[in-house]
């Protein structure tokens, strides 16, 4: 990367190959950098709209030389760990206001493959209510160059499980953020400001609506999470929000509701390997946890009576003994909580 006299990152090695654009719907396109750039193809096809996606936003000549034309930057590296999921609600948006407005839009990145081909397969996705294969093979047979890569992809089928949205409460979801998070923290030691809303509230403070089902420290019986933290696994299962299908969490969100035990009433003649492992209790990151947003691990103490109840690990994670590897992992030992679905709201912190 190098830096212009006007203070516009640039690649010193551009070299996207020749302009290439196909139309995958009337009015939308999706191409490489160069295409992106190319003057007199902007103008031949009176593009009125460029979303980029990509390491480096386009040279400012482009909006001088075209000054009608409404751009957008969205800053991804063609990496699977790249957060491309949390955007997709805000490039749906823009692409649907450029079509509406009677526009005609440019989706790119570097090579129009991966980062460009996630946005505009997100956007099908939603628009027709499509699943991530039926979608991918809709936009592959307008672009034959298209492959999001592995991440991505998983973040699609994600999109997908959530019904075309970005929805907080998700299991899968929670567990794709963590990971994104601790990402974050591998490389700069603690957890960045905009990744707060991680830490859920302290539920043992006042509430008018307290959760039915909670866990208490054995010792004191403070209120140490609730039954919707919990973050549920099986056996010798690995990154949770990856390749699992959603009715396991339709289970959960049902067990949750009815006020159940993580392993009650499943039924007996399902495989040992399909349950939900109770051997340890992994959990969202809580207020109620010191230090969790400044040191990579560490141990978890009752803030009340002081007890030793588990510990937390954004980056190596935690081995479970059934054989499950999750991380980053904030999880508490059974033999120090007790579960209970009797809780009254005049429950305090101390």
């Amino acid at each position: 990367m190098a830096k212009n006299k006007d203070d516009i990152l640039t690649r010193e090695d551009f070299d996207a190959g020749p302009s290439s654009y196909d139309e995958i719907e009337p009015n939308l396109y999706l191409g490489n950098l160069t295409a992106a750039t190319d003057i007199d193809w902007l103008r031949k096809t009176e593009i009125s709209h460029i979303l980029s996606v990509d390491s480096c936003p386009l040279p400012r000549k482009i909006q001088d030389i075209l000054p009608d034309i409404t751009l957008k930057y969205m800053q991804f590296s063609d990496m699977p760990r790249e957060d491309l999921l949390t955007s997709f609600n805000d490039s749906n948006q823009f692409i649907e206001n450029a079509l509406e407005s009677g526009g005609k839009i440019l989706v790119h990145c570097y090579f129009g493959v991966s980062r460009s081909a996630t946005i505009v397969i997100a956007f099908i996705m939603r628009k027709y209510s499509l699943p991530f294969t039926s979608a991918y093979e809709m936009v592959k047979k307008k672009r034959r160059f298209v492959g999001p890569n592995a991440g991505f992809i998983a973040q699609l089928q994600l999109y997908e499980d959530m019904g075309y949205t970005v929805d907080c409460s998700n299991i899968q979801f929670k567990m794709y953020r963590l990971q994104v998070a601790a990402d974050k923290v591998r490389k700069a030691k603690i957890v960045p400001q905009n990744y707060g809303d991680l830490i859920k509230p302290d539920p043992a403070l006042l509430s008018t609506h307290p959760e039915p089902t909670v866990y208490r420290c054995k010792k004191c019986r403070r209120v140490v999470a609730n039954a919707s933290n919990v973050l549920p696994h099986k056996p010798r299962e690995k990154q949770v929000w990856r390749h699992v299908s959603s009715k396991r969490y339709d289970k959960v969100q049902r067990h949750t509701k009815e006020g159940k035990a993580p392993m009650e009433n499943e039924k007996k003649e399902e495989e040992v390997s399909d349950r939900f492992c109770d051997k340890t209790y992994f959990i969202e990151p809580l207020a109620w946890m010191p230090d969790i947003m400044h040191k990579v691990d560490g141990k978890l103490h009752c803030p009340k009576c002081n007890s030793k109840l588990g510990s937390y690990s954004w980056v190596s994670g935690c081995q479970c003994p059934c054989g499950s590897k999750i991380a980053p992992a904030f999880y508490l030992i059974p033999s120090k909580v007790d579960w209970s679905n009797v809780v009254q709201n005049i429950q305090s912190t101390v």
